[in-house]
């Protein structure tokens, strides 16, 4: 393995003698001058890993090496030493990215932990991860041959996303794949338990029930309407995963500290149409449909099936007797969301505020449809990276920011996650089925009873039927429903992109976030 080359530049540098010593005994290989013009010309002439540079020199200074330096070659990592604690020359030093910052005088385990942090902080953080995970496998695999309830399934769900995040910094590729063959098992897992749950909980509110998608504003948001004299921004991405919502966690958290942090579960089908309409209503499908016949379309309706999500919020609060003030937001483009940041500050008179933003449910559309996105987004981190940039960017970032400067809380949640297929399931239905890949609607369907969790009386799951036989049928894990026409291309077509409707944890388990500003 080639030797790490440091750079040490200082005017008194024949009196490191001993650190340096120390240094080339660690396996390091030093080059040493006296004087930043020297400097200059060694790090345009030669290849350094890393620079140890003397603040104070006659000549050039420290900090106008290091400008130089970082305009040469910006991701060359430069530790700054100086005798001064002045904070003014720390804060330019800083603001000049440096690695990092040492006051003289330095000794041997000073200089070498501050190598290990640089430079080897990768390869230790790496196999540190690498080590915990091996511990924590054989505990998950425990856990899943439990019988868990539905609250110890968010708990190893969150483990899973966590070690997913880690992992995916990590260059040790095993570890992946065991871990994604983990997480195979675990969804396997959880869509029998759903599956057995799911029918009982539509029925029933007790502990044993978890926070569904027609429960969540009763139980949720309603406490902190009442209890609340400041105006809630309640903000829905739509189909956010968890592990979406932690990678966007840290730019969030400069600007609100997270009060709480929940998983609820999402009804079926977990769609747009079914779950958000739910959400916003407070009741299931089939309730909707009979209560408020207006503001329900069937799945063979012509038009937009959630245009009325206003409009049931505004039932759902007369329901429970609040006198609201609301406010109601769906943002489908960007010149939507800028006009929405320019009208924010007339907002602040309301109780409630409701933001739903659709840019990741687009998202995981055009990675289907768009050949340039699914390059962009081909795995499961690229996925979450393009999340991340677009966030930062847009004007939900900036509507985020603006809240922070004011007396309000934000509320941050979503109505469905969406889960990658690569498994395809054949089925066959008529004219009259649905297209969605998860789920299928339709009076004559003809599948494989064993690969998918059939509905054939909808009205036991609170679901509407568009005609006197219909049934559903719902996909599990990573499978994909297609017709035998054109079998391969579909196949080939859908095969690793992102879609939801079904049963996964990724689909189904999905967050809802208190923020408090800072």
């Amino acid at each position: 393995m080639e030797k790490i080359k440091i750079l040490w530049v200082d005017d008194e540098i024949d009196l490191l003698k001993p650190h340096i010593i120390f240094l080339e005994q660690k396996d390091y290989h030093v080059t040493t001058c006296n004087n930043g013009d020297e400097a200059l010309d060694l790090v345009r002439n030669n290849i350094f890993d890393i620079v140890f540079l003397d603040e104070n020199m006659p000549g050039i200074s420290g900090l106008e090496a290091l400008e130089v330096i970082k305009s040469l070659y910006p991701g060359l990592p430069v530790v700054m030493i100086t005798k001064s604690e002045e904070e003014s020359i720390m804060e330019e030093a800083i603001g000049s990215n440096i690695a990092d910052y040492l006051i003289k005088p330095v000794n041997p385990n000073q200089i070498l932990l501050c190598l290990k942090k640089n430079l080897d902080n990768k390869e230790l953080v790496n196999q540190k991860t690498t080590m915990s995970y091996q511990q924590e496998f054989r505990n998950i695999g425990m856990e899943l041959n439990n019988r868990l309830d539905y609250k110890e399934w968010v708990n190893v769900y969150k483990k899973l996303i966590n070690w997913e995040l880690r992992l995916e910094k990590s260059s040790d590729e095993n570890m992946q794949d065991i871990l994604k063959m983990q997480k195979e098992e675990a969804n396997q897992q959880f869509c029998k338990y759903y599956e057995s749950n799911y029918k009982d909980w539509l029925n029933q509110e007790s502990e044993e029930t978890p926070i569904q998608s027609h429960t969540l504003l009763k139980n949720r948001l309603l406490p902190k309407l009442r209890e609340s004299n400041k105006p809630i921004f309640f903000l829905l991405i739509d189909n956010l995963r968890f592990d979406q919502w932690k990678i966007l966690q840290p730019m969030i958290e400069e600007y609100f500290r997270v009060q709480d942090e929940e998983i609820y579960y999402s009804i079926l089908p977990t769609v747009t149409q079914y779950a958000r309409n739910c959400l916003f209503s407070g009741l299931m499908p089939l309730g909707i449909k009979r209560k408020y016949p207006q503001y329900w379309r069937d799945e063979d309706a012509e038009g937009s099936k959630n245009q009325f999500e206003s409009e049931l919020l505004g039932e759902f609060l007369k329901r429970f007797g609040m006198n609201t003030r609301y406010s109601y937001h769906k943002i489908l483009s960007l010149s939507a969301g800028k006009r929405l940041v320019d009208s924010l500050p007339d907002l602040f008179d309301n109780d409630l505020n409701v933001i739903v933003y659709n840019f990741v449910d687009m998202l995981s559309h055009a990675r289907t449809e768009m050949e340039v996105i699914r390059e962009l987004a081909d795995d499961e981190p690229a996925y979450r990276s393009l999340t991340l940039s677009w966030f930062e960017h847009s004007p939900l970032f900036e509507i985020i920011k603006y809240l922070a400067t004011r007396d309000v809380d934000v509320i941050i949640t979503t109505d469905h996650g969406s889960v990658k297929v690569d498994n395809a399931l054949k089925v066959i239905g008529d004219r009259a089925t649905t297209s969605n890949l998860r789920y299928k609607i339709g009076k004559s369907l003809n599948y494989n009873k064993k690969e998918v969790f059939a509905i054939t009386r909808p009205e036991d799951f609170q679901l509407p039927k568009t005609n006197v036989t219909s049934s559903y049928i719902f996909a599990r894990k990573n499978d994909f429903l297609a017709y035998p026409n054109n079998y391969n291309y579909y196949v080939k077509y859908y095969r690793d992109t992102f879609q939801h409707g079904g049963i996964s944890m990724e689909e189904v388990l999905i967050p809802y976030i208190y923020l408090k500003a800072r």
